[in-house]
């Protein structure tokens, strides 16, 4: 059952916040809380102790204090900062953290070059029939909720809570 909880929640959540960010522009707060929850509960049965979990939390500590940071100058929306928070407790201060850091900061900047195309294509777009929402092609913003649910997908296979439930197969 922990296995089927680390297979499912995390990748689940992340997918509902990256559709809900392209067709609302917004992340539902319940996906970071059910992102936090879940983790605080799965992660004694999935055997990681006192001391791990403390690290876990940590490493999601140290990534809400840059977040709040870049939400404080306006350069990341909320939503996205608490996804993002949320997720990294689920790495903890490993090296797959890093890689997914890096995989963000990637997928954030092709999705943001994309949607510049797109904006100064827009006119075109629309009148192809291409179905897309119009705010996409409007809005200033970039639903970098898209890039953190596609980093997730590319690094969480080595995330610490993963190999274990692997290794539990």
């Amino acid at each position: 059952m922990t296995e089927a909880a680390i297979f499912v929640v995390f990748p689940l959540c992340l997918a509902v916040a990256a559709f809900s960010d392209f067709f609302t522009m917004t992340i539902p707060n319940r996906v970071s809380v059910i992102l936090l929850a879940t983790f605080l509960v799965v992660a004694p049965f999935a055997g990681l102790g006192l001391p791990d979990i403390a690290q876990h939390l940590a490493a999601g500590a140290m990534v809400f204090a840059v977040c709040f940071a870049l939400f404080a100058i306006n350069v990341m929306g909320g939503g996205d900062a608490k996804l993002l928070t949320a997720s990294s407790v689920w790495f903890g201060l490993d090296p797959s953290l890093f890689a997914y850091l890096i995989y963000v900061t990637y997928c954030g900047g092709i999705l943001t070059l994309l949607l510049l195309v797109m904006r100064a294509k827009g006119d075109a777009i629309l009148a192809s029939g291409l179905p897309l929402p119009a705010h996409i092609l409007a809005a200033k913003k970039v639903p970098y909720g898209i890039a953190i649910g596609a980093a997730a997908f590319m690094a969480y296979p080595a995330s610490p809570l993963m190999q274990l439930a692997f290794a539990a197969f």
